[in-house]
Parts: C-alpha cells; sequence; structure tokens
C-alpha cells in the first residue's frame, strides 16, 4: 500500500474559459489549465510544479482570455479531457487524500460544477470543505486585514516576490504556495490530516 505523506499539501491554481462581458450563448466556463505544486509543510519547503492542460468542449478561448492568461486555444486542444485531468490528479497527486490550498474558494467551486456537468467524480475526497484550505482567508485573518487581497496584492503584503507570470495556473500555483509557506513560518496555517476513507465513512 502507497504511504500517503501527511505533510504533503497540493497547492492548485485553475485558469478558465473567460471573456470581456458575458459569455457568448451555450458557452461555460471550463478549466483550461491546472497549476500544482506539491509543499512539504514540514520541511517548509516547495517539492515540485505542475501544469496540466485541460481541452474545453463547451467553450472556446477568448481573445481576452489569451490576452490575461498568455493560453492559445491551439495550446489547450492539445490538453487532455476533464476527466483525464482528475484522474491524473487522483492516481498521481493523491488529491483523493491529500489536503489541498487555493486562493480564494473559486477553484474548488469550479472543481464542483465541471465534476457536475460533466458527470466525473470530484477528485478531492469528501467533505470537500475539509480537503481544501482557502489560502485567502487565512492570509487575511493572520494579517488582520479588512479585505481580501489577491494573490499579487498579498506577495507585496508579505514581501515575496511574484516568480513568473500572473494568471498563469503552473505560476500562480507555485507564488500561492510561496504564501502558504510564509503563513506556516508565522504559525498560521491551519493543521489537516489527510483524508481517509470512502465519501461516505
Amino acid at each position: 500500500m502507497r504511504r500517503h505523506g501527511s505533510s504533503l499539501l497540493n497547492v492548485i491554481d485553475v485558469e478558465a474559459t473567460c471573456w470581456d462581458g458575458q459569455p457568448p450563448p451555450g458557452s461555460v466556463n471550463e478549466i483550461i489549465e491546472i497549476g500544482l505544486t506539491v509543499v512539504d509543510v514540514s520541511a517548509r519547503r516547495r517539492v515540485s510544479r505542475h501544469r496540466i492542460l485541460v481541452r474545453p468542449v463547451r467553450s472556446a478561448v477568448s481573445d481576452f482570455c489569451t490576452e490575461l492568461t498568455g493560453l492559445t486555444q491551439a495550446e489547450v486542444d492539445r490538453g487532455v479531457a476533464f476527466a483525464e485531468a482528475c484522474r491524473i490528479l487522483v492516481e498521481e497527486y493523491d488529491a483523493g487524500q491529500r489536503p489541498w490550498a487555493s486562493w480564494g474558494e473559486y477553484d474548488r467551486r469550479q472543481f464542483e460544477r465541471q465534476s457536475r456537468a460533466d458527470g466525473v467524480a470530484y477528485p478531492f475526497g469528501f467533505p470537500t470543505e475539509r480537503t481544501h484550505t482557502n489560502a485567502k482567508a487565512v492570509f487575511t485573518e493572520a494579517h488582520g486585514l479588512r479585505g481580501k487581497p489577491g494573490m499579487a496584492q498579498a506577495l507585496r503584503i508579505a514581501g515575496l516576490p511574484l516568480e513568473g507570470r500572473h494568471h498563469r495556473g503552473e505560476d500562480d500555483a507555485w507564488n500561492i504556495a510561496a504564501l502558504v509557506l510564509d503563513l506556516v513560518a508565522r504559525g498560521a496555517w491551519p493543521v489537516t490530516e489527510p483524508v481517509v476513507g470512502s465519501p461516505h465513512s
């Protein structure tokens, strides 16, 4: 049996199809990139970084989306189906057992929405709130802020550099992981245990 290290945390940031205004008729937001940084909370370091490109089926990458993320339709056309992306998360990154974090609730909700829409098993274990930590909320509380800052603003507040391109999932996950480690160092990061058992246990 494979051992699941309880000190490992998946930090995830997704990019999705988006538009300047309302989506075209029949189009919905779909994940096109999953950025993932594995953090060893005990060792206080970022272990590895990964990127999964996902092929949308009910929407296309707009010019606005390309400008924001740098991703093109041609690039995501070479990606995997959403179901395959979820399989990779579970089988290669222990998503069903390992706790995970994102900046805000958007990423968790987008996975929930798309899992339902595509008839794909939600990859992160249940209950969804127990396995997920909203790093933005933890940061806001730790720094005694009134409003919840965006990732780039949070990096400035923490005195950390923004590495890579903002709104590129792989780079954003890497930067969010740095903020998580900053919170760990401050003793502000909540302890999350690995998920054990079936969704109904």
